[in-house]
C-alpha cells in the first residue's frame, strides 16, 4: 500500500496532465555489463511514460521500443582492441580491484578517447546545440568518465549518476559520502554477519582508500583534458571542479540491507540493486525452453559474463571444463560465442552465443549457476535463489566470490588454475548438499523485501529530482568543501599550534619557577 501511494503521489506531482518528462541517458561505457544496468534504469523510466533518449557506444542488450537510441559504434579495429584488453585483464588474474585498475590505466586512456569521440558525434552534439531540445534530467553512466556530466551543464538539467557497483571510495567524492575505514571494509574484502573488522581489514580499508584517492586524482587529470576537448569551445561552461559539484544523487547497483556492508550513507546514495531483474520472466526461446523442460535431473547454467569470452580462455582450461560437464547427468547451458568452434559435442550441453540470463535463472530446473562472480550475475542468482560456483578473474570479482562463499551460497575456484577433479567435486558438493540452496533461498526473500522495488526506486527518485529542480537540498556539505576543510586539516593545524604554544609557555613558566626557586635557595644558603 505504501509503495502504491508513493508512486501515485509522484505521478500526480510530476506529470499532472499526463505528459512525461524528457530524460537523456549518457551510457557510453565500453563494458556490456555496465550497459545492462544502465539501460535497465532507462527502460523503467520509458515504461513509466517518460520520453527517454539514450546515447551508447555499444549495442544494448536491454532496451525499450519507446527509447530514442543514438548509438555511436566502435570501428571493427577498436572492437578488436577492446576484446584484446578484456582478454589481457582476464590473464592478469588480479585479485585486487585497485591493482587491476592501476595496471590497466593505459587502456583506460583509450576508453576516455572513445567516449569523447561519441560525445563529439554530430547527432549527440545536436542534443544541446539544437535549442529546440529540452531535457529535464540527465542520467550519466559511470565509467570513470565524469567529464561527460558537462552535458548536463549544456542542457541546464540536473544529473543523476548511474553506478554499477556499491558505494565505495571510487564514488564517494561525487556526493560527499563519508569515508569510514574503521567499520567499512575495502571493496576487495567482506565482513561476516555479527562481526567487526579485524586490524588487518581496517588497515587494508584505510590503505585502499588512499589508493583510490590517488587513482581518482590520476583519473581527474584525464577527465579535465577530455572535458576541455569536448566542451572547451564554450566560454560559458564552468571550470571542471565547479561542474563536478552538481550531482543530485547516485544510483548504486547494490542493496546494503541484505548484501552488506552496513555503512553510513548521505541521502544522495540511492540503491537500485537488481534493477536488471524482471518482475515477471520473459518466456524463453523455444530451444532453451525445450532443453530445460527435458532436464529430468535438473540443469546448470554456465556463463562467464560479457567481457570474458570463451576464446580468452586457454584451450586446456576449456577442455577440462568440457570433460567434467559432459559427464554430468544434469543438462548444461553454456554461453559460448563461437558456435562454429565449440569445446566439444555432448547431448547434455547446449551452447548459445547469447543467453537471457535472468530469465534462465528464474527457471525451476536450474540447480546451479557457474559464473565469473560479476556483480550482475551474482545479484540475479541471489534474487532467484540459485547456488553458485564462482570462477573469478579480475576487478571486483574475487571479492564478490569471497562474500558469496561467506554467506553460504556456494563455492569459488580459480578459473586460470582450474583442474578437473576440484571442478567436478565443487559441482557435486553444491548439487548434493542442500545447505547452499537453502541459504541462498532464504537470502532471496530478504533481498526482495523492500518498500519499493529497484524499478520503482529509479522512477520515484528520478521524478523527485525533476520535481525539485535538482534537489540541491540532498547534497552533502562535503561536496563544496576543499580537501583541507573536508578532512579538518586546518582544525588539526590550529590545535597543533595551540598545543605547541601551550607547551612552550609551560616550559617557560617551569623555567621561571625553577629560576625563582633556585634564587631563593641561594639566598637562604648565604644567610
Amino acid at each position: 500500500m505504501v509503495r502504491i501511494l508513493l508512486l501515485a503521489v509522484a505521478a500526480v506531482a510530476l506529470v499532472g496532465g499526463g505528459q512525461g518528462a524528457n530524460i537523456l541517458g549518457l551510457f557510453t561505457s565500453l563494458s556490456p555489463s555496465h550497459l545492462i544496468i544502465q539501460m535497465s534504469a532507462a527502460k523503467a523510466l520509458a515504461e513509466r511514460g517518460h520520453n527517454v533518449t539514450v546515447v551508447t557506444v555499444l549495442e544494448p542488450a536491454v532496451t525499450h521500443k519507446d527509447i530514442n537510441l543514438i548509438q555511436v559504434p566502435l570501428s571493427q579495429e577498436d572492437t578488436e582492441h577492446m576484446s584484446r584488453v578484456f582478454e589481457k585483464m582476464g590473464k592478469n588474474n588480479d585479485k585486487n580491484m585497485l591493482f587491476a585498475m592501476f595496471r590497466m590505466f593505459g587502456h583506460m586512456r583509450f576508453m576516455f578517447h572513445k567516449i569523447a569521440d561519441a560525445l563529439k558525434d554530430t547527432r549527440v552534439r545536436d542534443l544541446y546545440v539544437n535549442k529546440d531540445n529540452r531535457f529535464d534530467l540527465v542520467l550519466s553512466g559511470f565509467a570513470l568518465n565524469d567529464y561527460q556530466m558537462g552535458f548536463a551543464q549544456k542542457l541546464k538539467a540536473p544529473v543523476i549518476v548511474v553506478a554499477t557497483l556499491p558505494p565505495s571510495p571510487l564514488f564517494n567524492y561525487l556526493i560527499g559520502n563519508p569515508e569510514e575505514p574503521s567499520c567499512v571494509p575495502s571493496i576487495n574484502d567482506s565482513v561476516e554477519k555479527g562481526k567487526g573488522l579485524s586490524f588487518g581489514q581496517r588497515l587494508s580499508s584505510y590503505l585502499t582508500g588512499i589508493g583510490y584517492k590517488v587513482f581518482s586524482k590520476m583519473g581527474e587529470i584525464q577527465n579535465k583534458k577530455a572535458y576541455k576537448e569536448v566542451f572547451g569551445d564554450d566560454p560559458h561552461m564552468p571550470e571542471y571542479s565547479e561542474m563536478m559539484k552538481n550531482v543530485s544523487l547516485v544510483f548504486f547497483a547494490s542493496h546494503a540491507i541484505s548484501e552488506g556492508p552496513i555503512r553510513p550513507n548521505v541521502p544522495g546514495v540511492i540503491e537500485i540493486g537488481g534493477i536488471q531483474i524482471k518482475d515477471t520472466p520473459t518466456p524463453l526461446p523455444p530451444n532453451i525452453e525445450e532443453f530445460l523442460g527435458n532436464a529430468t535431473d535438473g540443469a546448470i547454467l554456465l556463463s562467464l559474463g560479457s567481457n570474458v569470452q570463451g576464446s580468452h580462455l586457454s584451450p586446456d582450461t576449456v577442455q577440462k571444463m568440457f570433460n567434467v560437464l559432459s559427464k554430468l547427468k544434469q543438462r548444461v547451458i553454456w554461453k559460448w560465442e563461437d558456435l562454429d568452434k565449440t569445446p566439444g559435442k555432448s547431448d547434455n550441453i547446449l551452447y548459445s552465443k547469447w543467453l537471457p540470463q535472468d530469465d534462465i535463472l528464474a527457471h525451476p530446473k536450474i540447480k546451479l549457476f557457474i559464473n565469473h562472480a560479476g556483480k550482475g550475475g551474482i545479484t540475479e542468482a541471489q534474487y532467484h535463489g540459485k547456488p553458485m560456483l564462482s570462477l573469478p578473474v579480475f576487478g571486483d570479482q574475487p571479492a564478490n566470490a569471497d562474500a558469496m562463499v561467506k554467506k553460504g551460497f556456494g563455492l569459488t575456484q580459480s578459473l586460470l588454475t582450474l583442474e578437473e577433479q576440484p571442478f567436478r567435486e565443487g559441482i557435486e558438493e553444491i548439487l548434493s548438499n542442500p545447505t547452499y540452496s537453502q541459504a541462498v533461498s532464504t537470502f532471496s526473500k530478504l533481498y526482495r523485501d523492500r518498500p519499493l522495488t529497484a524499478r520503482e526506486t529509479v522512477i520515484y527518485w528520478s521524478e523527485y529530482v525533476i520535481r525539485h529542480h535538482g534537489a540541491a537540498h540532498l547534497q552533502s556539505p562535503l561536496v563544496h568543501m576543499s580537501f583541507v576543510a573536508a578532512n579538518n586539516l586546518d582544525v588539526f593545524a590550529l590545535l597543533a599550534i595551540i598545543l605547541v604554544v601551550f607547551l612552550l609557555l609551560t616550559k617557560a613558566v617551569i623555567k621561571f619557577i625553577i629560576r625563582k626557586l633556585s634564587s631563593k635557595t641561594k639566598k637562604v644558603k648565604k644567610q
